[in-house]
């Protein structure tokens, strides 16, 4: 084994020039990974294949910079840096403390925040830890939460459960009560919200979605927040691009905390980010100062309080990302997606779908397939088919998530490869046909289920599937993918 330890650093122009020779073993090692892992080469070559030909409409993902990719795949993977810049509890972290520092600042710029008023941590590893770590540093066990339902556009990391279980253990571990939709309009109901709200007193207040197309009112969160005593916790995963874009309103003027994950439209690595307030917050009645204390119980709360060692390599290639996200260019992508989002909206609803709140204000669109007389999980499956990759979704009606009656869709991944206006309309028209076809596999099938519904796709397609499938092929595989 000591023949695998490398006594000199690698040259620049390849392995000839190290002090003492490294052994044939190490060499072998450290081959390319073409030459030592075939089987994971076929899978990713493969997967760079099925990135190409799919149109990808799942809101929550997009295509990272090859910048982005390259620091992903660096060096900063090695390195162990338990602790915070300037307090490690390893050695060895002079670079890795830069790269920390220099990934906050720009958080910070990129949103036009003052370090003198707000701080950000940005190890946590991802949006649903990085919600938890805030219940966990704000609230004693069995506090209250209230965050919008999951079944009504809400996120699973505010805490979902059932009348008979708890699906998210943030349910388990506090008490999450949630506030809804107004089924008729599908905009948030604030005053439901805020009936709840002065009622049950929470502790954090969540204005945040996960499948909702509409603004958030955060002044009127903020005030809800205010009358009950809670603190507002704005959950910007979704929108964290637009915000830094300027498309949509910021929620940083009302919030006490801002959680976002940095993969979605801000198209960085899979990460999280917590903003948190700092300095004075107000004065009490004696006239002193009232200071903000979340920056050392939310630092607690990530480490040593719910996470070892930080990902060094997630958090310089989200620097890399939030560089990306200051520039003109990002800002005219974010309003090519929303520009985007709202034509294909109008093809939808030209396509006779339903769309709840009647259409976009951002980056997504929640589709009723009631009227369409076909399942979420099979509107799914027939678009995954023919290469439309989507994801189904709950509606404010739907009972259970398991079976939901709507599908997500997002337009942030495809303007990423380039589609404008014109070829959303053409991909809504590709999702109206795709549910015709659905209707052609449920008559071959002769049954409701969902899994002889998949059986007929996997095993006795019809022609109109396979022809739309080469239609959305061809489509898809004429813009450039991107990273690769």
């Amino acid at each position: 084994m000591q023949q695998l330890v490398l006594r000199a650093a690698r040259s620049r122009v390849g392995w000839a020039k190290f002090a003492r020779p490294i052994s044939v073993d190490a060499q072998k090692l450290n081959s390319p990974l073409a030459d030592i892992d075939p089987e994971v080469t076929k899978i990713i070559e493969n997967e760079k294949g099925r990135q190409l030909r799919c149109v990808n409409l799942i809101a929550s993902e997009n295509f990272t910079s090859v910048g982005v990719l390259s620091a992903l795949g660096s060096v900063m993977s090695n390195k162990y840096s338990e602790g915070y810049p300037g307090r490690r509890y390893y050695g060895g972290n002079e670079f890795i403390d830069q790269a920390e520092n220099l990934c906050m600042q720009r958080a910070l710029e990129t949103y036009g925040l003052s370090p003198d008023e707000w701080g950000v941590n940005v190890q946590t590893l991802s949006g649903s830890p990085a919600n938890f770590h805030v219940f966990s540093a704000l609230c004693d066990t069995h506090d209250r939460i209230m965050g919008l339902d999951l079944p009504h556009g809400g996120h699973l990391s505010h805490g979902f459960q059932t009348p008979t279980k708890k699906i998210s253990l943030v349910s388990k571990y506090f008490e999450s009560i949630p506030y809804r939709l107004d089924v008729n309009s599908g905009r948030i109901d604030y005053d439901e919200c805020e009936m709840l709200a002065n009622r049950i007193r929470p502790k954090i207040l969540i204005a945040g979605t996960s499948a909702y197309s509409r603004h958030i009112d955060y002044a009127r969160m903020r005030k809800i927040a205010d009358d009950c005593g809670a603190h507002l916790l704005a959950d910007m995963a979704h929108i964290s691009g637009l915000v830094a874009g300027q498309v949509v309103p910021s929620p940083f003027e009302y919030a006490d905390v801002v959680t976002t994950t940095t993969h979605k439209s801000l198209r960085g690595p899979r990460g999280a980010m917590i903003f948190f307030r700092k300095g004075q917050k107000g004065v009490n009645k004696q006239g002193k100062a009232i200071m903000y204390d979340l920056e050392e119980r939310i630092n607690a709360a990530v480490f040593p309080g719910l996470q070892g060692g930080p990902h060094n390599h997630t958090i310089t290639a989200l620097a890399v990302a939030l560089k990306q996200a200051q520039s003109p260019e990002f800002k005219e992508y974010m309003q090519q997606v929303v520009k985007n989002s709202t034509a294909l909206g109008e093809s939808l609803s030209a396509n006779g779908f339903d769309i709840v709140s009647g259409g976009t204000d951002n980056h997504l669109l929640l589709i009723d397939l009631r009227s369409k007389k076909v399942s979420g999980g099979k509107g799914e499956a027939i678009c995954e088919f023919v290469n439309l990759v989507l994801n189904k979704n709950t509606i404010p009606t739907d009972k259970s998530a398991m079976n939901p009656n709507g599908l997500r869709v997002g337009t942030p991944a495809m303007t990423s490869r380039g589609l404008c206006e014109d070829d959303f309309v053409q991909v809504g028209n590709f999702l109206g046909k795709a549910m015709d076809v659905a209707k052609d596999v449920q008559e071959i099938a002769g049954s409701k289920k969902l899994v002889d519904f998949k059986k007929v796709l996997a095993t006795n397609p019809p022609a109109s599937a396979l022809a739309l499938k080469a239609e959305v092929e061809s489509f898809a595989s004429r813009f450039p993918t991107i990273g690769f």
